[in-house]
């Protein structure tokens, strides 16, 4: 179990990470979701332990990592989008290594090693060295390596960046089999797989959590309702004016190209806008030459959510998000900027004093 509550990181005046509070239970999938800059990779660093926060704290499995972190440590197998791997070294003499690194009592260790090879299938290759691996097999090296231990909750950095269709099916069966013995948190910017994977999802914008929920709650109780995608004819502007004349569209959501102007606005349940839009754009004389329907999934509450922070939006239950909330204050703009430039380098993995 991950416990969360009331995690803040600075950087100078920069507040990466702002107050924020949730749980992921015991055998939970949880996808954790963010733009980049987001504060997400910095708040996974703080659950690992790499990172300390600068208030609030994280228990694992009900250890605290700053007060048990060897305890807490113990508890935690992560998975960086890099894995650590050493280049030089066979896959068992990296895995007996990382074994022995993670304290595991050598009389348990070559059956703890030879168990997770087989459970990535990675023993045909174990005497094969790391860097004539594909990335495919580096990726399960590194899996091998965070489960080694058998440890209660695993961190995901993108577990599935970089993959081929075959490598990301794999992954996603190898996840889904751990969530009996563990609570996974991954971080991932392929939606549809978090959609497949996941039993909740917690979206993080801006360093504050703007949703925790289910997927399928989240799609019910978005307001996103359904997105009408509209391709019409004439030049980006005029059929921006005649779509305006109905209901109001960000420029974000419009797009040109050779096939025509293609506009996507969001509709609330039970609001049928095809009509009006039609008589617009033919008034406009933008005739339309496809429109159709989308439900709205993952992706477009991510986007609506992601862009519309500021406004205040948020889908969280009760118990999760941020405890209060905090206006940015300090100095003048240089110290700003470094604190943000600080907080951007940690939100790509490298930590910065």
């Amino acid at each position: 179990m991950i416990q969360v509550r009331h995690l803040t990181k600075l950087y100078g005046d920069f507040a990466a990470v702002k107050d924020i509070s949730f749980e992921i239970e015991d055998g939970t999938i949880c996808g954790f979701l963010g733009p980049n800059g987001a504060g997400k990779s910095t708040t996974l660093n703080i659950l690992t332990g790499y990172t300390a926060p600068t208030e609030g704290e994280v228990l694992i499995d009900g250890r605290d990592i700053l007060k048990e972190a060897e305890e807490a440590r113990r508890s935690t197998g992560f998975l960086p989008e890099i894995p650590p791997v050493y280049p030089d070294l066979t896959v068992y003499e990296y895995l007996s290594f990382a074994a022995q690194l993670k304290g595991i009592k050598k009389r348990e260790r070559e059956e703890e090693v030879r168990f997770r090879m087989e459970q990535l299938n990675l023993t045909e290759v174990k005497d094969r060295l790391i860097r004539n691996l594909s990335k495919g097999f580096r990726q399960r090296v590194g899996f091998a390596g965070a489960l080694l231990g058998d440890p209660g909750v695993l961190i995901l950095d993108e577990p599935m960046a970089g993959l081929d269709p075959k490598q990301i099916l794999e992954t996603r069966e190898l996840i889904r089999s751990l969530k009996n013995d563990h609570t996974v948190i991954l971080s991932s910017h392929i939606l549809s797989e978090v959609s497949e994977i996941c039993d909740r999802v917690l979206i993080i914008s801006e360093g504050e959590i703007v949703a925790a929920d289910t997927p399928e709650h989240l799609e019910s109780a978005s307001g996103a309702g359904t997105v009408l995608c509209i391709t019409a004819s004439g030049s980006l502007d005029r059929v921006l004016s005649a779509v305006r004349t109905v209901t109001e569209v960000r420029e974000d959501n419009v797009t040109e190209s050779e096939s025509g102007v293609q506009v996507r606005v969001r509709l609330r349940d039970g609001e049928d806008l095809r009509l009006r839009l039609s008589e617009a754009l033919f008034a406009a004389g933008c005739p339309i030459l496809e429109m159709k329907q989308e439900k709205a999934d993952l992706e477009n509450i991510f986007l609506m959510l992601t862009d519309e922070t500021g406004s205040g939006n948020s889908l969280q239950e009760d118990g999760a998000g941020s405890g209060s909330s905090q206006e940015e204050t300090g100095g003048g703009s240089g110290q700003e900027e470094t604190g943000a430039q600080k907080a951007a380098a940690a939100d790509r993995g490298e930590e910065r004093p």
